[in-house]
């Protein structure tokens, strides 16, 4: 390989935009890995996708209506803390801190507010869990073990959560993988038919036509 070749290879358009996929690539991905180490969580941000942390004040809990209130809608971007359990402040809302944990009896993801902490005698810590806009705490009002606890919710990003909720959905979906289609065929083969129309005549056979003139 001569050293004008890997110059070559860098001036290719198609190389390029494989270097700039993988990179992107790289930076999400390294970010996500990166945020879970440094927020001692496994799920350092969450789409919030339910209303039942949101109290209505005569108006609709969507997040668009009130969305700086001091509390959860639908559609927010929310990050998650990994912290110890005694750490966790519980008191009724709006006091206590927002937690996310499993439930008993599923794997699904809730996020609501630890209202009380219990500790036995044996010092295990549990806490009683609520949404805001429940009647009744979760579980039945049974404490949930801290052993079901994710982490808790120390910041909260309006709407930008609506994406993520958006690329759940079926359709959203279509959406995203047509967008990407378009983007190959934009980038990959539209330029390559383009180019293969308007490749020009070498030189050499623009003489010999003429010479046969």
């Amino acid at each position: 390989m001569t050293t004008s070749t890997p110059k070559r290879l860098w001036k290719n358009e198609y190389f390029q935009t494989a270097i700039t996929i993988v990179v992107v690539l790289v930076l999400v991905f390294g970010f996500w890995f990166g945020s879970q180490v440094i927020l001692n969580s496994q799920y350092p941000a969450l789409a919030v996708a339910s209303g039942s942390m949101c109290v209505p004040y005569g108006q609709r809990c969507n997040g668009w209506t009130h969305p700086f209130e001091h509390t959860l809608h639908v559609g927010d971007l929310i990050i998650v803390q990994g912290v110890n359990p005694t750490d966790i402040n519980a008191a009724p809302k709006p006091a206590g801190d927002i937690v996310v944990y499993r439930p008993m009896d599923g794997d699904t993801l809730i996020v609501h507010r630890a209202i009380e902490k219990v500790v036995d005698n044996n010092g295990n810590v549990s806490f009683v869990i609520q949404g805001d806009a429940n009647s009744g705490p979760d579980n039945g009002g049974r404490p949930i073990p801290s052993s079901r606890l994710i982490g808790k919710v120390i910041l909260r990003i309006p709407w930008v959560g609506h994406l993520a909720l958006f690329m759940r959905n079926s359709s959203g979906l279509l959406i995203i993988v047509a967008l990407i289609v378009i983007l190959v065929i934009v980038e990959f083969v539209v330029p390559s038919f383009t180019k293969s129309k308007q490749r020009p005549v070498p030189k050499e056979s623009v003489e010999n036509t003429e010479a046969a003139t």
